[in-house]
């Protein structure tokens, strides 16, 4: 149920103390017994907040350590480039890193001090410096961001060198060794910032970002169309990229708002009631959708980037699902350079529009479970043209089919909605419409359930044959998956499917609860039947 206040702008009460969060970051030593204060790494990287004690000094002087000695036994030994957003904990959480790289003898690559970096520049970088030195030391990198999380909250991930999120054999490993120098983590070497700063290489993602993305997106249609195009950075990384294409490459696009805050006073609520950075979010979106009608396409990204929100005057903020459906189809039908085998990469948990369209492209279709590190060897490879899923995340290759990142990458897919208009004529909401007067229209959505760390813990580790029901809100099940079709990974939780609609159930990774994703191909009404089942088997299966 959607908050009263969901969708208006924040008001005093909704804002951080900052200097309380960056004080506790300091202040509050974890216990790293606790799991609430333990380091965990989700589908993106270590987040929590100080004032939980989740995230803070101890934390980041532990991880960077851990992935100091990570990195030297996979004989890693070229440049980290390093990045951070805009939230409040991420200044003082990219300092600490950069004291311990720098006492380690890590050559650091950086932004300065005032300058945001969204993770697909994080990601270019790696991808262009392992290209041009492929016969040198590879290069690696972190991005310190907890994506669209609240203020309050922080986050830190390791890229290695393919340029991706880094994957679970990596990031169990850095956990573990992160949590076991935590119980000492005042013995970690550390040179003082300020005797650490001029030993920094300060780098510049953005001018080499935004001259090369004429490799991967018709920058050049974009610029001829005159199109009115809004980009809001949402107060996040992307605001400096957003402004430096509106002053060398598009003329005609707006920034919609330059502000930066750690408290994110602009924002509307989110459907919670939580200030969060959510692009894909209706309620989040809430100002720059009111406004639609100003511009020819408008976009958002969160906080560092790496998500997309599409909005259109014919329709207002387009569903992801819907979004990715669509670029699929015009990508494929307009990168003559992508190799003729080049499959399309999706989420197990996305909408099942995007096989229909696979299966107009005669494309193979690689399902894969909920994390975009699953992409990356495809994308590496040029196997993969596109790697998309649920949440608004996706990045896709250049246009003679070369690796662009191995992240997901926010701005293209922005510019991307942008080229399509320019092309085509058409939004990417009027050519979602025609695949629904072609396929009919799909119901798709997801919530949330209650569960504890133990029934969580017993979710995740489901068989198939622990599932009893025959039956989903009335018609027969035709497959429970525990593992993701596309690759055979375990998907850490259920998928059942029907000829009529489809469930998932996986659990948090940050919350006691589980998401259940479902989408029916009849109705609305379908859809919450299939939802409430849903329940049941999960409880079910559970024994609870």
């Amino acid at each position: 149920m959607a908050h009263p206040r969901a969708g208006q702008p924040a008001d005093p009460s909704d804002l951080i103390d900052v200097d309380e969060v960056i004080a506790a970051y300091y202040d509050r030593i974890p216990d790293p017994s606790d799991p609430d204060q333990m380091v965990v790494f989700g589908t993106s990287g270590h987040r929590g907040s100080s004032l939980d004690t989740a995230f803070n000094e101890a934390h980041i002087a532990s991880i960077t350590q851990a992935i100091v000695e990570y990195r030297a036994g996979q004989g890693t030994t070229g440049p980290l480039f390093i990045g951070k957003d805009t939230h409040g904990l991420s200044l003082p959480a990219w300092k600490t890193a950069i004291e311990v790289l720098v006492a380690a003898g890590v050559e650091v690559l950086a932004e300065r001090e005032d300058e945001y970096t969204p993770t697909p520049a994080v990601s270019r970088a790696i991808i262009r410096y392992n290209r041009e030195h492929a016969d040198g030391p590879a290069a690696d990198g972190i991005v310190v961001t907890p994506s669209h999380n609240p203020p309050r909250d922080g986050g830190f991930k390791y890229n290695p060198p393919n340029g991706g999120p880094a994957d679970t054999d990596a990031t169990s490993w850095i956990a573990r060794r992160a949590n076991e120098l935590m119980a000492d983590f005042r013995t970690i070497s550390r040179v003082p910032y300020d005797r650490a700063a001029p030993q920094v290489v300060r780098y510049d993602y953005r001018t080499p970002y935004c001259q090369e993305l004429s490799l991967v997106v018709d920058m050049d249609a974009i610029r001829a169309s005159g199109l009115r195009i809004g980009a809001d950075p949402m107060g996040g990384a992307s605001v400096q990229y957003w402004q430096h294409l509106a002053g060398t490459q598009l003329p005609n696009l707006t920034v919609v708002n330059e502000v930066v805050d750690p408290t994110w006073y602009f924002m509307t609520l989110d459907t919670d009631g939580k200030i969060r950075m959510d692009c894909s979010s209706p309620d989040a979106m809430a100002s720059l959708v009111a406004n639609r009608s100003h511009y020819d396409i408008a976009t958002g990204n969160d906080a560092d980037s790496d998500r997309h929100g599409i909005v259109t005057p014919d329709a207002g903020l387009m569903n992801p699902n819907h979004y990715l459906a669509v670029a699929i189809q015009y990508l494929f039908g307009h990168r003559p350079g992508w190799a003729q085998g080049t499959a399309i990469g999706k989420t197990l948990v996305s909408s099942s529009m995007i096989d229909n369209v696979a299966g107009l492209l005669r494309r193979t279709l690689v399902e894969v479970p909920v994390g975009f590190k699953w992409f990356v060897p495809g994308l590496i490879s040029g196997d993969m043209g596109f790697g998309g899923e649920e949440s608004a995340g996706a990045s896709f290759l250049e246009t003679n089919g070369a690796t662009w990142t191995t992240d997901k990458d926010g701005l293209i897919c922005d510019l991307l909605a942008s080229e399509i208009t320019a092309v085509t004529g058409s939004t990417p909401s009027q050519h979602y419409q025609r695949l629904v007067d072609q396929f009919g229209t799909y119901h798709y959505a997801r919530i949330d359930s209650e569960a504890s760390r133990e029934q969580k813990a017993r979710l995740k580790a489901l068989a198939a044959d622990d599932v009893a029901a025959t039956q989903l809100a009335g018609d027969p099940i035709t497959h429970v998956y525990t593992s993701a079709p596309g690759n055979g990974a375990s998907i850490g939780g259920i998928k059942v499917t029907t000829a009529a609609g489809w469930f998932a159930a996986r659990p948090s990774g940050t919350e006691d609860k589980y998401k259940i994703y479902a989408e029916s191909y009849r109705s609305a009404e379908h859809l919450a039947e299939i939802q409430v089942a849903a329940k049941q088997v999960v409880a079910d299966a559970l024994g609870s």
